[in-house]
C-alpha cells in the first residue's frame, strides 16, 4: 500500500493530504476488485481515522473485516526500519505509534508484535473476535 502513497515523482506530486486521500481511494478500489473475484485481502497500512470510511466503501459486499493495530517498542521499530533501509521514516513511525496507542478507539485492537512471528500474529487476528469489525 505504501506504493500507492509514494507513486508520485517530480513537479506533479500532489500535496500530502491529496496523496493520502488518493491512496485510500486506490486501496478501496483494489480491495473491492479482489473481493469481487473471491480473494482474501490483507492491507498493511497505517489507519489513522479512515476505518469507518473504508468499512462504508465495502459495506455492499458484506465482507468480514478484521482490524489490528500492530505495534512494537521504539527500539524494535528502529531496528526493523534500519534493516529495511527505511531509517528516514523513524520519526514518523514513532509519532504514529504513539498516536495509535493513545487512541481509545484502538484499544481493543492493539496487538504487540514483540517476539512474535507473522504467522502467530495472523492466527491470533483471525481467531479472536476482538479484531473482527464487520460481519456479513
Amino acid at each position: 500500500m505504501d506504493f500507492l502513497l509514494h507513486v508520485y515523482h517530480g513537479k506533479t506530486e500532489p500535496s500530502w493530504e491529496d496523496r493520502l486521500r488518493l491512496a485510500w481511494l486506490n486501496i478501496a478500489a483494489v480491495t473491492r476488485n479482489f473481493l469481487l473475484n473471491g480473494l482474501d485481502v490483507v492491507i498493511d497500512f497505517v489507519v489513522e481515522d479512515e476505518l469507518p470510511w473504508f468499512i462504508d466503501q465495502l459495506s455492499d459486499l458484506g465482507p468480514t473485516l478484521y482490524y489490528a493495530v500492530l505495534h512494537a517498542e521504539p527500539d524494535t521499530l528502529a531496528a526493523r526500519l534500519r534493516k529495511r533501509g527505511d531509517e528516514q521514516y523513524l520519526a514518523r513511525s514513532l509519532f504514529l505509534r504513539n498516536k495509535l496507542l493513545a487512541s481509545p478507539a484502538n484499544e481493543p485492537h492493539l496487538l504487540d508484535t514483540e517476539g512474535r512471528t507473522p504467522e502467530d500474529l495472523a492466527e491470533e487476528i483471525m481467531n479472536s473476535d476482538r479484531f473482527r469489525v464487520r460481519n456479513p
